[in-house]
C-alpha cells in the first residue's frame, strides 16, 4: 500500500509540474463530456417536444365512434320479412340509445385514468356571406377539444360556460374560412349563416399545419376550415339526432332541416347516423394506460347501451408506432454522438500520453535504475491518465450544464439535462481515460533501462 501511495504521489506531482500538458491532455475529455450532456441535452428536449406534438394530435386518444347502420340492406330485410317475424325480432332487440353526451359525461366522471373527454357532433353545411353561398364544416365541441389538440385563438374569445349551458348561437372559425369569407375585415363580432342558423363570430383559431396525408391516415380534422360551435347550440338550434324516429325518414338521400344532411356514406352505400353525437375522443393520462382504459370505455357502454354493440372504439395504432419510433431513432442518435465525443476525447489522451512518454524517457531510465519494477511504471502512467480523466469529467459536466442552459436562454430550444447523461459521461470519461492511457503505460514500462538513460 506504501508502494501505491509513494506512486501516487509521484504521478500527482508529475501532473503539476507539467501544467500545460496536463490541460491540453485533459481537453479532449473536457469538451468530451460537455459535447455528450449538451448534445443529449438538446436531443432530450427535441425529443420532449416532438412526443408533445404527437400527444396532440392523439397519440393518447381512444376515439369512441357510432356503427352506422346500412339502409339499403335494412329496407331489403323489411320488404323480405313478413308481419310475424318484424314483431317477433323487435321483442328480442334490446334497445340502445346510441352514443350520446350522457355517455360523455359517464366516461370523465367515472374512469380515473382519463384526462378529458370530448364529444363531437359534425355536419356538412353551407354558409351565406354578402349573398355567396359556400359549403361548409360545422363541428359541435366542447372547450376540452381544443386544449386535446392544442388549438389556440389567433384573436377574440374562447367559449364560456353561459355559450355551452345556453347554446347560444356563436361560433370559432378557423383562419382559412376567415380568408374564405371575411378576407381582410376582422370576423369577430360578425355573424354568417351556416345552414337556416346565423352565428356570431367570437374568434379565429391559430393556423394549424396539417397536410392532406395526415388527415387521411390519421383521422385528424382540417382545423383550419373548420367551423366550430358549442356542442349544445348544434344539439339545440340544428337538430338532435337521436330524437328522430327511423319510420320518420323515408327515401334514400333524407335532409332535415336548412341546409346541413342527416345522410352518411360508408363503404360506398349510404348509411343512417340516428346517433346523438358523431365521436367521442378519451385523452388518456399516459400511454401505457391506453390498453386498460379502452376495456373499461367498452365495458362501460355496453352497460350502458344495454348490452347493443352499436359502437367501435379505435386507438391510433399508427402513432403509438410513430411514438415508439421517434424514441428509438433519438436513442440511436444520442449514443452515437456521446460514443464518437468520447472517443474522440479518449484518442486525445492516448495521442499526449505517448507523447509524454518520449519527453520523459530519461526520467523513466532513472526511476527504473533506482529499483523502480515496470509494474510501478505502468501503475505511474495510470493513475496520472486517471487523475487528468477525473479532472476533466468534472470540469466537462459543469460546462456541460452551462453550455446547456446557454443554449437555452440564447437560442430558445428546449434543453433538458438529465441525471442519466452526467453519470454516463462521467463513467465513460473515467474508462476511456484509463483504457487509452493503458498503452502509453505499458510502452513506458517495456522501455530498457540503459537505452532510457541514454536518451537525450
Amino acid at each position: 500500500m506504501k508502494r501505491y501511495i509513494y506512486t501516487l504521489n509521484i504521478a500527482i506531482e508529475a501532473v503539476f509540474l507539467n501544467k500545460s500538458r496536463s490541460l491540453l491532455t485533459a481537453l479532449g475529455i473536457i469538451f468530451g463530456v460537455a459535447a455528450v450532456i449538451s448534445m443529449m441535452a438538446i436531443g432530450s428536449g427535441a425529443k420532449k417536444e416532438i412526443l408533445d406534438q404527437i400527444k396532440l394530435v392523439g397519440v393518447n386518444n381512444i376515439i369512441v365512434k357510432p356503427k352506422l347502420q346500412n339502409k339499403k340492406n335494412s329496407s331489403s330485410q323489411d320488404k323480405n320479412s313478413t308481419d310475424q317475424q318484424s314483431e317477433g325480432k323487435k321483442d328480442n332487440e334490446k334497445f340502445s340509445p346510441g352514443l350520446t353526451l350522457k355517455d360523455a359525461e359517464s366516461i370523465k366522471n367515472l374512469i380515473p385514468t382519463v384526462r378529458k373527454v370530448s364529444p363531437e357532433v359534425n355536419f356538412e353545411t353551407f354558409t351565406i356571406k354578402d349573398g355567396v353561398r359556400s359549403p361548409a364544416k360545422l363541428t359541435g365541441v366542447t372547450p376540452d377539444f381544443f386544449d386535446m389538440f392544442g388549438l389556440g385563438i389567433q384573436k377574440g374569445q374562447m367559449f364560456t360556460r353561459e355559450h355551452l349551458e345556453l347554446g347560444k348561437a356563436v361560433c370559432l372559425i378557423g383562419p382559412m374560412v376567415k380568408t374564405k369569407l371575411f378576407k381582410q375585415e376582422n370576423p369577430v363580432g360578425q355573424h354568417i349563416k351556416c345552414g337556416h342558423v346565423w352565428l356570431e363570430v367570437i374568434g379565429v383559431l391559430d393556423n394549424r399545419d396539417i397536410t392532406s396525408n395526415a388527415t387521411e391516415n390519421l383521422d385528424i380534422n382540417d382545423y383550419n376550415n373548420t367551423i366550430f360551435a358549442p356542442i349544445q347550440t348544434l344539439l339545440l338550434r340544428f337538430q338532435n339526432r337521436s330524437t328522430i324516429n327511423p319510420d320518420d325518414l323515408g327515401g334514400e338521400d333524407t335532409f332535415i332541416g336548412d341546409g346541413y344532411s342527416f345522410s352518411f356514406s360508408s363503404g360506398g352505400e349510404e348509411a343512417s347516423n340516428m346517433n346523438e353525437l358523431d365521436k367521442i375522443t378519451v385523452q388518456v393520462k399516459e400511454s401505457e394506460m391506453i390498453g386498460p382504459t379502452t376495456d373499461l370505455i367498452k365495458k362501460m357502454i355496453l352497460r350502458r347501451h344495454s348490452g347493443v354493440e352499436d359502437f367501435e372504439i379505435k386507438v391510433p395504432e399508427l402513432l403509438l408506432k410513430q411514438e415508439q419510433r421517434t424514441k428509438e431513432i433519438f436513442n440511436i442518435v444520442l449514443g452515437v454522438i456521446a460514443g464518437i465525443s468520447l472517443l474522440v476525447g479518449g484518442i486525445g489522451i492516448m495521442n499526449i500520453m505517448l507523447a509524454s512518454v518520449m519527453e520523459r524517457t530519461k526520467e523513466i531510465g532513472i526511476r527504473m535504475a533506482m529499483g523502480a519494477t515496470r509494474k510501478d511504471v505502468v501503475v505511474q502512467f495510470l493513475m496520472e491518465a486517471t487523475l487528468i480523466s477525473l479532472t476533466g469529467g468534472i470540469i466537462g459536466i459543469i460546462l456541460g450544464i452551462t453550455l446547456s442552459k446557454g443554449i437555452m436562454q440564447i437560442t430558445g430550444i428546449l434543453t433538458i439535462v438529465s441525471l442519466f447523461s452526467i453519470v454516463l459521461s462521467f463513467g465513460v470519461a473515467a474508462s476511456v481515460g484509463i483504457l487509452f492511457g493503458y498503452m502509453p503505460a505499458k510502452r513506458a514500462a517495456s522501455a530498457d533501462p540503459v537505452e532510457s538513460l541514454r536518451y537525450e
